[in-house]
Protein backbone atom coordinates (compact mmCIF):
# COMPACT_ATOMS: atom_id res chain seq x y z
CA UNK A 1 0.00 0.00 0.00
CA UNK A 2 1.40 3.38 -0.92
CA UNK A 3 1.05 6.40 1.35
CA UNK A 4 0.40 9.97 0.30
CA UNK A 5 3.84 10.82 1.68
CA UNK A 6 5.27 8.47 -1.01
CA UNK A 7 3.89 10.68 -3.79
CA UNK A 8 5.90 13.19 -5.77
CA UNK A 9 3.83 16.10 -7.11
CA UNK A 10 3.65 16.14 -10.90
CA UNK A 11 0.90 18.78 -11.32
CA UNK A 12 -0.24 20.91 -8.40
CA UNK A 13 -3.85 21.99 -7.96
CA UNK A 14 -3.22 25.45 -9.41
CA UNK A 15 -1.62 24.09 -12.61
CA UNK A 16 -4.52 21.67 -13.09
CA UNK A 17 -7.11 24.42 -12.71
CA UNK A 18 -5.23 26.75 -15.09
CA UNK A 19 -5.16 24.10 -17.82
CA UNK A 20 -8.83 23.24 -17.31
CA UNK A 21 -9.76 26.94 -17.60
CA UNK A 22 -7.80 27.18 -20.89
CA UNK A 23 -9.54 24.07 -22.20
CA UNK A 24 -12.92 25.50 -21.19
CA UNK A 25 -12.25 28.67 -23.22
CA UNK A 26 -11.22 26.58 -26.21
CA UNK A 27 -14.41 24.50 -26.02
CA UNK A 28 -16.56 27.61 -25.61
CA UNK A 29 -15.10 28.97 -28.85
CA UNK A 30 -15.72 25.69 -30.67
CA UNK A 31 -19.27 24.96 -29.50
CA UNK A 32 -20.45 28.53 -28.80
CA UNK A 33 -24.16 28.25 -27.94
CA UNK A 34 -24.67 24.70 -29.22
CA UNK A 35 -25.93 22.08 -26.78
CA UNK A 36 -23.40 19.44 -25.78
CA UNK A 37 -23.50 16.14 -23.92
CA UNK A 38 -20.60 15.47 -21.58
CA UNK A 39 -20.07 11.73 -21.10
CA UNK A 40 -18.05 11.18 -17.92
CA UNK A 41 -16.18 7.91 -17.62
CA UNK A 42 -16.46 7.01 -13.93
CA UNK A 43 -14.86 7.07 -11.50
CA UNK A 44 -11.62 8.79 -12.35
CA UNK A 45 -13.02 11.56 -14.55
CA UNK A 46 -15.63 12.98 -12.20
CA UNK A 47 -13.46 15.74 -10.71
CA UNK A 48 -12.13 16.76 -14.12
CA UNK A 49 -15.60 16.88 -15.66
CA UNK A 50 -17.06 18.84 -12.74
CA UNK A 51 -14.31 21.45 -12.89
CA UNK A 52 -14.40 21.66 -16.69
CA UNK A 53 -18.19 22.07 -16.72
CA UNK A 54 -17.87 25.14 -14.49
CA UNK A 55 -16.03 26.89 -17.34
CA UNK A 56 -18.43 25.90 -20.12
CA UNK A 57 -21.00 28.49 -21.21
CA UNK A 58 -23.08 26.43 -23.64
CA UNK A 59 -26.16 24.43 -22.61
CA UNK A 60 -24.97 21.01 -21.53
CA UNK A 61 -26.14 17.72 -20.15
CA UNK A 62 -24.01 15.33 -18.12
CA UNK A 63 -24.11 11.58 -18.45
CA UNK A 64 -22.08 9.02 -16.50
CA UNK A 65 -20.84 5.60 -17.56
CA UNK A 66 -18.64 3.01 -15.87
CA UNK A 67 -15.97 1.13 -17.74
CA UNK A 68 -13.04 -0.75 -16.32
CA UNK A 69 -9.78 -1.87 -17.81
CA UNK A 70 -7.23 -2.08 -15.02
CA UNK A 71 -5.93 -5.50 -14.11
CA UNK A 72 -3.62 -4.96 -11.15
CA UNK A 73 -2.82 -1.84 -9.15
CA UNK A 74 -0.15 -0.61 -11.57
CA UNK A 75 -1.08 -2.14 -14.94
CA UNK A 76 -3.91 -2.18 -17.43
CA UNK A 77 -5.38 -5.43 -18.65
CA UNK A 78 -5.97 -4.21 -22.21
CA UNK A 79 -9.56 -5.48 -21.98
CA UNK A 80 -12.42 -3.05 -21.48
CA UNK A 81 -15.43 -4.07 -19.40
CA UNK A 82 -18.69 -2.15 -19.77
CA UNK A 83 -19.88 -2.00 -16.17
CA UNK A 84 -22.69 0.54 -16.80
CA UNK A 85 -22.96 2.15 -20.21
CA UNK A 86 -26.62 3.25 -20.39
CA UNK A 87 -26.82 6.41 -22.49
CA UNK A 88 -29.71 8.58 -23.68
CA UNK A 89 -30.44 9.16 -27.38
CA UNK A 90 -27.31 10.86 -28.71
CA UNK A 91 -28.44 10.99 -32.33
CA UNK A 92 -27.65 14.36 -33.91
CA UNK A 93 -26.05 15.60 -30.66
CA UNK A 94 -22.65 17.09 -29.89
CA UNK A 95 -20.92 14.57 -27.63
CA UNK A 96 -17.73 15.11 -25.65
CA UNK A 97 -16.36 12.04 -23.88
CA UNK A 98 -14.55 13.07 -20.68
CA UNK A 99 -11.77 10.78 -19.45
CA UNK A 100 -9.12 11.18 -16.77
CA UNK A 101 -6.28 9.57 -18.72
CA UNK A 102 -5.75 8.03 -22.12
CA UNK A 103 -2.84 5.62 -22.11
CA UNK A 104 -3.11 2.40 -24.14
CA UNK A 105 -6.14 3.80 -25.97
CA UNK A 106 -8.26 0.66 -25.53
CA UNK A 107 -10.90 2.38 -23.39
CA UNK A 108 -11.12 5.40 -25.71
CA UNK A 109 -11.45 3.19 -28.79
CA UNK A 110 -14.05 0.97 -27.13
CA UNK A 111 -16.20 3.93 -26.13
CA UNK A 112 -15.90 5.79 -29.44
CA UNK A 113 -16.73 2.60 -31.35
CA UNK A 114 -19.68 1.92 -29.03
CA UNK A 115 -21.14 5.39 -29.55
CA UNK A 116 -20.55 5.32 -33.32
CA UNK A 117 -22.19 1.89 -33.55
CA UNK A 118 -25.28 2.94 -31.59
CA UNK A 119 -25.76 6.60 -32.55
CA UNK A 120 -25.29 9.02 -35.41
CA UNK A 121 -23.91 11.95 -33.43
CA UNK A 122 -23.56 15.44 -34.86
CA UNK A 123 -20.06 15.66 -33.40
CA UNK A 124 -18.11 13.18 -31.26
CA UNK A 125 -14.86 14.21 -29.57
CA UNK A 126 -12.65 12.70 -26.88
CA UNK A 127 -11.29 14.89 -24.08
CA UNK A 128 -8.76 13.69 -21.52
CA UNK A 129 -7.09 15.42 -18.62
CA UNK A 130 -3.91 13.41 -19.23
CA UNK A 131 -2.48 11.95 -22.42
CA UNK A 132 0.11 9.19 -21.98
CA UNK A 133 1.10 8.77 -25.64
CA UNK A 134 4.16 6.70 -24.76
CA UNK A 135 1.87 3.79 -23.73
CA UNK A 136 -0.47 3.90 -26.76
CA UNK A 137 -1.32 0.47 -28.18
CA UNK A 138 -4.28 1.58 -30.29
CA UNK A 139 -4.16 4.15 -33.09
CA UNK A 140 -6.27 6.81 -31.38
CA UNK A 141 -5.66 10.27 -30.01
CA UNK A 142 -7.49 12.60 -27.67
CA UNK A 143 -9.08 15.52 -29.50
CA UNK A 144 -8.43 17.67 -26.44
CA UNK A 145 -6.20 17.18 -23.42
CA UNK A 146 -4.60 19.25 -20.69
CA UNK A 147 -1.26 17.51 -20.07
CA UNK A 148 0.92 15.06 -21.96
CA UNK A 149 2.73 12.78 -19.54
CA UNK A 150 5.54 10.23 -19.41
CA UNK A 151 5.11 6.65 -18.32
CA UNK A 152 4.42 7.20 -14.62
CA UNK A 153 1.84 5.66 -12.33
CA UNK A 154 -0.31 8.62 -11.28
CA UNK A 155 -2.73 9.19 -8.43
CA UNK A 156 -4.82 12.11 -7.26
CA UNK A 157 -7.45 14.40 -8.71
CA UNK A 158 -9.66 11.44 -9.58
CA UNK A 159 -6.93 8.92 -10.35
CA UNK A 160 -6.63 6.18 -7.79
CA UNK A 161 -4.47 3.51 -6.31
CA UNK A 162 -6.70 0.57 -5.36
CA UNK A 163 -9.62 2.99 -4.91
CA UNK A 164 -7.70 5.46 -2.72
CA UNK A 165 -6.30 8.96 -3.27
CA UNK A 166 -8.92 10.19 -5.77
CA UNK A 167 -9.64 13.07 -3.39
CA UNK A 168 -6.22 14.71 -3.27
CA UNK A 169 -6.27 18.02 -5.21
CA UNK A 170 -3.02 17.45 -7.13
CA UNK A 171 -1.66 14.71 -9.37
CA UNK A 172 1.25 12.80 -7.93
CA UNK A 173 3.25 9.80 -9.00
CA UNK A 174 5.01 6.91 -7.38
CA UNK A 175 8.15 5.15 -8.54
CA UNK A 176 7.32 1.54 -9.41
Amino acid sequence: MIKESDLKVLFDAEAIQQEIAKLGKQLNNIYKDEEIYLICVLKGSVMFMADLAKHLKMPLKMEFIRLSSYGSAFTTSGKVNAVDIALPDLNNKNVLIIEDIIDTGHTAKFLIDFINLNFKTKDLKFCSLLDKKVKREVDIDADYYCFEIDDKFLVGYGLDYDGYYRNIPYIGYVEV
